[in-house]
Order: C-alpha cells, then structure tokens, then sequence
C-alpha cells in the first residue's frame, strides 16, 4: 500500500552566493513548492499528494528541477508559471507536460554542461 497516490519533489537545494554553480533555491525552488502546496490545499488532495522539499537533484544547471513518484516523472527548468500546468495536467489529469519533461536531449545537454565546467 502506498502514502500518496503522487509524491513531488521539488529542488530547494542552495549552494551559497559564493558558489559557481547554479542551485534552485536561487531559481525559485521554494516559491515553486509553496505553489504546489497551496494547489494541493485548493484542491482537497492533502493527504493524497504531497510536495517535499527535495536537496540537490543534481540537475541544478538546467533549472529549477521537479520529480513526480510513482509516476518517475522529471520537469527541469521549471517557472512559477508553469506550476498551474503541472499541476493540472500530471497530478490532476496524470498526463505530463512533455514540453517540460526531462527526455534523452535533456540528460545529453546537462551531460555537456557538466563536461565544460570540469
């Protein structure tokens, strides 16, 4: 038997202002989580779905970085904005947003991005 029907992990890791590295508290983590919250709440699914804050996802150079269980699910470079549509699409709906899921393109483009700062 499981928790919740969908578990959403939100990127809330922050490297500190001296470090190279992007993070996604500097992002807009943490706002990103509230919105989930407080779209959770609106819509009775406490208890049923739940967004934790995450630490590093380790995909920080793509953007704020979001992940959906059971569905394993991952959406990168996340805005405010597009939480409404997640929300309604792949929780709601349980269809991701393919414009902001994490595909074979995206790995290959963090990949490159990891390569170049080494």
């Amino acid at each position: 038997m499981k928790k919740y029907n969908k578990h959403i992990f939100i990127c809330v890791n922050d490297r500190g202002s001296d470090n190279q590295r992007q993070s996604c508290a500097k992002c807009g983590g943490m706002d990103i989580r509230m919105k989930f919250v407080k779209l959770i709440n609106k819509h009775g699914l406490k208890g049923t779905v739940r967004a934790n804050k995450s630490g590093c996802l380790d995909v920080c150079e793509l953007g704020p970085a979001i992940v959906i269980y059971p569905d394993e699910i991952w959406y990168t470079n996340v805005q405010l904005d597009d939480v409404d549509e997640i929300f309604q699409s792949n929780i709601i709906n349980h269809k991701p947003v393919k414009r902001l899921v994490a595909n074979d393109i995206t790995w290959n483009k963090l990949q490159l991005l990891k390569e170049l700062k080494n």
